[in-house]
């Protein structure tokens, strides 16, 4: 059983993330190729579907990834701002990463992946994340907003099993955002994923993109309070992980903003997905200058001594700083307290 948590260490370690923010460095990156999509995900923070104008070109991506690696990133996250299956290019950007001795996880919605192309994703070493956010048929077609999505999913599955994953060369995750629609089955879903050495990535939704549209999506603090500290049970209890509940990742937190950022498909370089304010773009200037000299992207670097409010006092806040986009989408304020938090003084 592979845990993830903040009991069991991060991703990076803190020495190698210190070391990261000090230079103005990279450890990871997200990338997004395209907006276009095949679905139209009712919680969707980039109300993809179709692409937006002047997407950056294969030359252009390889060659922020070439930056990129002058700033000493080691990973590299293909995003889905769109579906990544549906950009004509998508092997030559995995191959041109892998080649570069980085490794790269690829985020699908899971409804394009054939026997042939689970193959090639196998080989060329592609971690692959799902993003599969129920095992109810009706309740992950209407989230998707496309008839068919649960079964499509399920063959993605199926062809990725037949091809060999998971195992220790290559992982396989889902990634589920917890809503109304889904919350009374998360548990079940969460045993279903550990059982399947499947990785889950369950977090909170952001206020942004077509969720907004959504109300009826909302789950309040205290309602995923007692998700939190149920699934924390369940780990602890039939898997042997032991973490500490807190938002807005299920089993472990987020610290990307001190070692990493994201490309939009037309070049704009954001912090993270969430706190989608544009430190500047690759096009008009090279990345690393982007990183040193945006306002921005310095605050949150330094984000757990710029962090306002509750968050400021909080006792768990040398690991955890809550979810940056929903506090800039809820409050404008992406050094604000996050409004999803329940961890209140």
């Amino acid at each position: 059983m592979t845990c993830i948590g903040d009991q069991l260490g991060m991703e990076f370690s803190p020495e190698e993330i210190a070391e990261a923010r000090s230079r103005n460095g990279l450890l990871s990156m997200e990338l997004e190729l395209s907006r276009t999509c095949n679905l139209g995900c009712v919680y969707c923070y980039a109300s993809s579907g179709k692409p937006l104008e002047n997407e950056l070109s294969l030359a252009e991506i390889e060659d922020i990834v070439d930056q990129a690696i002058q700033l000493g990133v080691k990973k590299i996250i293909v995003l889905g701002g769109g579906e990544p299956l549906l950009y004509p290019q998508l092997l030559d950007v995995l191959d041109f990463i892998i080649s570069k001795n980085l490794v790269v996880d690829l985020f699908t919605n899971g409804t394009l992946i054939t026997p042939d192309f689970a193959g090639k994703l196998y080989r060329l070493g592609v971690g692959i994340v799902i993003k599969m956010n129920s095992r109810k048929a009706a309740i992950q077609d209407y989230l998707a907003d496309r008839e068919g999505t649960f079964a499509a999913i399920n063959n993605s599955l199926v062809a990725l099993r037949e091809a060999g994953y998971p195992d220790e060369e290559h992982r396989l995750g889902i990634q589920t955002i917890i809503c109304r629609q889904n919350y009374d089955e998360l548990p079940d879903l969460w045993r279903w994923a550990r059982r399947q050495e499947i990785v889950p990535y369950v977090e909170t939704m952001t206020l942004q993109g077509r969720a907004t549209d959504h109300p009826e999506l909302e789950v309040s603090p205290s309602v995923l309070k007692t998700l939190f500290e149920k699934l924390a049970k369940i780990d602890a209890e039939e898997f042997g992980c032991n973490w500490t509940p807190h938002p807005p990742l299920v089993a472990s937190q987020c610290a990307r903003h001190e070692y990493s950022c994201t490309i939009t498909s037309n070049g704009d370089v954001h912090p993270c997905p969430g706190v989608n304010v544009s430190a500047g773009n690759i096009r008009e200037q090279k990345l690393a200058d982007i990183l040193t000299n945006s306002k921005v992207i310095q605050e949150l670097r330094n984000i757990r001594t710029n962090i306002k409010g509750q968050c400021a006092v909080c006792d768990i806040n040398d690991h955890c700083y809550g979810c940056r986009g929903h506090a800039y989408q809820v409050t404008g304020d992406y050094l604000a307290a996050d409004p999803l938090c329940w961890l209140k003084k």
